[in-house]
């Protein structure tokens, strides 16, 4: 199965009462705590309730409070080694710093997400289907390993950032529903990571990864697509996708009672059983659980029985639809339909956690004015800048002797990224309306077309410097590309790729960009 990412251009009944004291119990324990109180996590609070989970996925926690294994794993472009990355101690948290040392000067790819379950449904690398991925065989791409830090329990951790293109499946698992047998399903995501792309699912899917007809799948969906389904406001909502439709309610189309959400961290949620399902949502930061819909299947045709076929996926539709953005922590899949006590209690640990935020890489804040610095020893006075020639972007020396024309090109106002608000787009000083953006690999600045290629191509992920300086600025599109430098000219490379200017030699220095003062 292949593991690379694409670079070829264009291309969750009763909970039982001591589980409830459990619950409560833990959301009072401190977060910095490596595990909470013995019984008082997810999958341990789905079993005491009869709904066992047979699927728990996370890169940043256990599940289960006697869980002590791998939690997943990363390769490292620079060999292609690999490591899992497992927890702390019993029942804690990702052990990042495994990673970071790993991963130090390079880059890595998440290539697996172990069921934490011991059911074996493991996430791996998406395989083509009623579409093909971007990555080597039609296989979708691989999150970037860094891209999404986090902090949970007091401890650094990172998520799983589905850019366009990315999708994680197993079309081979055990226990999960089939047919219109009941389960349930939890996901913990980023709220504000998100998209009007088809489609970021968590949950069941159809085993040869194609359409196979209406009720062939049931998993939570997040983003702002109304073509099939929608709720109040403008999005982004949590709705079911059932296949061929994602539902807010009953009505195919809008239901009103399915709001939009704006939690940084988003507890959402779907649970279906014979002619019953149900939404819920919740910040899972603090507070508790809001039903957006709870009753009878669709009254659309092909709903009622389900056709559940089993299969698991991450980022993607069941077909392998793969345009779509999200941030994935943590989620299970369960046997049997859980109750909302039993949710509630998992809300309740979700709490207790205390997921958040990391603060953005370089502090580049929308509306601001940065020039980028090389920091490769031989360039630290190099600014990236564009061309007055043409349209390219290079590095060159700027002081504060240069021409008003030169400190103009080096400086870049940044915008919220135009294809995925949760990274930037830089737009030229001097050229207004005109961004950076990758074409062919080489950076250059171009105007705003308005295509969903040009906002991709445009937008850049800042994350922590690989050599330890400033900031390293992932394309959006390509996952594993960096905007780097090489022979003076800019460029989106990855670490040992098939390009002269992806070679290894200096990669984290060339990589990596001090956030300096803007020069105009």
């Amino acid at each position: 199965m292949p593991v690379t990412s694409a670079r070829s251009r264009r291309w969750v009944r009763g909970l039982a009462p001591l589980a409830l004291v459990a619950a409560l119990f833990g959301a009072q324990t401190s977060a910095g705590h490596s595990a909470d109180a013995a019984g008082s996590l997810p999958c341990d609070l789905y079993a005491s309730g009869g709904t066992p989970c047979v699927a728990a996925h996370s890169t940043t926690r256990a599940l289960y409070s006697s869980y002590n294994s791998r939690l997943y794993q990363v390769k490292r472009a620079s060999d292609g080694a690999t490591r899992d990355i497992g927890v702390l101690s019993a029942g804690g948290y990702a052990d990042a710093a495994s990673q970071d040392s790993f991963c130090a000067g390079t880059s890595c790819l998440i290539t697996v997400i172990y069921d934490q379950s011991g059911r074996g449904n493991h996430l791996t690398q998406a395989p083509p289907g009623g579409f093909s991925g971007p990555a080597t065989g039609g296989y979708d791409n691989l999150a970037e390993a860094s891209a999404a830090p986090v902090t949970v329990g007091g401890h650094k951790a990172y998520g799983v950032f589905i850019a366009p293109g990315t999708g994680y499946r197993d079309n081979s698992t055990s226990g999960i529903a089939t047919g219109d047998q009941p389960e349930g399903m939890y996901a913990i995501l980023d709220g504000t990571h998100y998209n009007g792309g088809c489609c970021f699912d968590y949950g069941n899917a159809e085993t040869n990864s194609r359409d196979n007809g209406n009720g062939t799948m049931e998993a939570i969906y997040f983003g702002n697509i109304k073509v099939w389904g929608y709720g109040t406001g403008n999005g982004p909502w949590v709705m079911a996708d059932l296949e061929n439709g994602l539902f807010s309610g009953v009505n195919a189309g809008y239901n009103a009672n399915d709001p939009s959400v704006s939690h940084r961290f988003l507890t959402a949620i779907v649970k279906g059983e014979p002619n019953h399902w149900a939404i819920r949502g919740g910040n899972a930061q603090s507070g508790g659980l809001s039903t957006y819909y709870n009753g009878t299947r669709p009254n659309v045709s092909g709903y009622n029985p389900m056709k559940k076929e089993g299969a698991i996926i991450l980022g993607i539709g069941g077909d392998n639809s793969n345009g779509s953005a999200g941030t994935f922590y943590e989620g299970v899949m369960t046997s049997g339909y859980p109750s909302d006590a039993t949710e509630n209690a998992v809300q309740s640990n979700i709490n207790s956690v205390g997921y958040t935020a990391s603060s953005t890489a370089g502090g580049l804040t929308p509306g601001s004015k940065v020039s980028l610095r090389a920091t490769t020893s031989c360039c630290t006075t190099e600014y990236l800048k564009h061309n007055s020639a043409d349209a390219y972007a290079a590095i060159s020396t700027v002081t504060s002797s240069s021409a008003s024309a030169d400190k103009s090109a080096a400086t870049w106002t940044v915008r919220a990224g135009l294809g995925d608000a949760s990274c930037v787009s830089f737009e030229s000083v001097d050229k207004p309306g005109q961004y950076l953006r990758h074409y062919d690999f080489r950076l250059r600045i171009d105007s705003n077309d308005g295509s969903a290629l040009f906002r991709q191509d445009a937008t850049f992920c800042p994350q922590a410097g690989h050599n330890g300086q400033g900031i390293s600025l992932r394309s959006a599109n390509y996952p594993s590309d960096f905007v780097r430098h090489y022979t003076n000219n800019a460029y989106v490379a990855s670490y040992g790729g098939s390009h002269t200017w992806d070679t290894a030699t200096l990669w984290s220095d060339d990589t990596s960009w001090a956030v300096s003062s803007p020069w105009a």
